[in-house]
């Protein structure tokens, strides 16, 4: 996996990173650039460019200047946060609640991307949703379940950070078991221990894929990107209902516990 830019449509590029855990395992990670009904662009999360990708990007925003904000979408996805602004220093710079805390010297904007606020600003091109009934930001720093999702309306295209995920194996592997969505491996443990919390998540999943119903795309950090064609395949809106009914045990062994 090496970084690269996948165009997505015309107007949605998918940024694929490296991110090595212990500087051996790379499990990667993403942004996208999303060219917006006005012209100007928007940075989906902070990732540092360099070499192609950077010259790519560049030469669709004239040098960066038609970045009109980086748009941190998950609360701990932190690395390459202060090296994304000090590539693009003119974009305005949006984040969750943690990144204010993290970097209280960048000129953060007033509204923070997991309120309706935010959404409001960019409601002509983006539907953003919050998963209900788990942490948001986790008081465990190891528990990255929650992001702020982004729908793109007109390339059809959903970004995600962890919360939905889409594997895809590699090597041998991958040919024998196919890519699927799913979601991120730390649901159990951050959803909210009070009774409704598994109800209150199944709910946002449903509304979540019947909203969304008529996207064609999905990319996801740490795993690949998915492009669904007209050839009678599931689509993201029912693959999201399939990733549901696998977590089903999850979500009735926490009613079971919490009511």
């Amino acid at each position: 996996m090496s970084e690269q830019v996948l165009k997505i449509s015309d107007n949605f590029w998918n940024i694929r990173g490296v991110f090595k855990i212990a500087g051996v395992l790379n499990i990667g990670t993403h942004a996208s650039l999303v060219r917006l009904q006005s012209g100007k662009f928007v940075l989906l999360d902070a990732y540092t460019l360099q070499g192609e990708v950077k010259r790519k990007v560049d030469e669709l925003t004239q040098g960066g200047a038609d970045i009109e904000a980086i748009i941190n979408l998950h609360p701990f996805h932190t690395v390459h946060v202060k090296r994304s602004h000090a590539q693009y220093p003119q974009a305005k710079l949006y984040g969750t609640q943690r990144h204010l805390d993290k970097f209280p010297e960048l000129p953060w904007q007033l509204e923070k991307t997991e309120s309706a606020e935010f959404a409001a600003l960019f409601a002509d091109d983006f539907e953003f949703s919050v998963p209900a009934g788990v942490d948001f930001i986790s008081s465990n720093e190891n528990l990255h379940f929650s992001s702020v999702l982004a729908y793109h309306k007109a390339s059809q295209t959903i970004h995600s950070d962890d919360t939905l995920m889409y594997l895809m194996l590699p090597g041998l592997l991958g040919k024998l078991k196919r890519p699927e969505i799913s979601f991120h491996m730390t649901l159990g443990a951050t959803l909210e221990k009070r009774p409704g919390a598994a109800a209150e998540f199944r709910a946002w999943v449903e509304a979540l894929a019947a909203q969304w119903s008529s996207a064609k795309n999905l990319c996801a950090a740490h795993s690949a990107t998915l492009k669904v064609t007209a050839d009678g395949s599931a689509s993201v809106a029912e693959r999201i209902l399939q990733a549901l009914s696998k977590v089903e045990n999850t979500l009735q062994r926490h009613e079971k516990k919490y009511g």
